[in-house]
């Protein structure tokens, strides 16, 4: 086997990067694949048939991959866009933690509003705080104050917060009710709703904050 073939190869391992050629654990990367239309799919739930080809969870490596033809290279075969690779991906990551968020919300592990987040975080039960995009300095600060209640004023140890969503993003999961704050609660549900959140935070380059 010459040098091209092993190299063709290791892009396609499941744990190879195909932009950074880095080793990494599944959860971090997404899988792709070619569709019927030889154009360049995402395939989250790492389940579509075919030859998968991987990139770190990365927005500006989606686009490099792209950009510099590595898909073509790894599948051995022409592709097609779609134009907007990233901003597709980006949309499936934000569906998919919707998706769960109401899952995690029907299974009793999600309160909305600020005296429930509040609530949530001084007890402990929140494993992570969603802001609409729009929420004001006034509530975000009152929830903030609630959550180093919660860690005896430790900031490391405050439940994380996060604000990847629009208000009305938050109402489509959550059957509406002009959702503004959100606590994701311990559990299976909830646990799986803040790995979809983290998921597409680091896609983007963000993290949840202490702050």
């Amino acid at each position: 086997m010459d040098e091209t073939t092993n190299e063709e190869d290791m892009v396609l391992n499941d744990r190879t990067c195909i932009v950074s050629r880095e080793k990494s654990d599944p959860d971090r990367l997404i899988r792709f694949v070619l569709g019927p239309g030889s154009e360049v799919v995402a395939d989250l739930r790492r389940r579509l048939p075919g030859r998968g080809a991987h990139v770190r969870c990365d927005r500006t490596l989606v686009a490099e991959a792209m950009r510099r033809k590595l898909f073509a290279r790894a599948f051995r075969a022409e592709v097609k866009g779609p134009a907007d690779l990233a901003g597709d991906v980006d949309r499936l990551l934000v569906r998919s933690a919707l998706g769960a968020l109401g899952m995690a919300k029907k299974a009793g592990q999600v309160v909305t509003g600020s005296a429930k987040v509040e609530m949530a975080a001084r007890s402990g039960e929140a494993i992570l705080i969603l802001h609409a995009l729009e929420a004001s300095e006034d509530g975000r600060r009152k929830i903030t104050a609630a959550r180093y209640a919660g860690a005896d004023g430790v900031m490391e140890d405050a439940v994380p917060v996060a604000s990847p969503l629009t208000g009305e993003e938050m109402d489509l999961a959550l059957g509406g009710g002009n959702v503004i704050h959100a606590a994701i609660l311990s559990g299976d549900a909830g646990s799986a709703a803040e790995k979809r959140f983290r998921a597409l935070l680091e896609y983007r380059g963000e993290s949840p904050r202490d702050r």
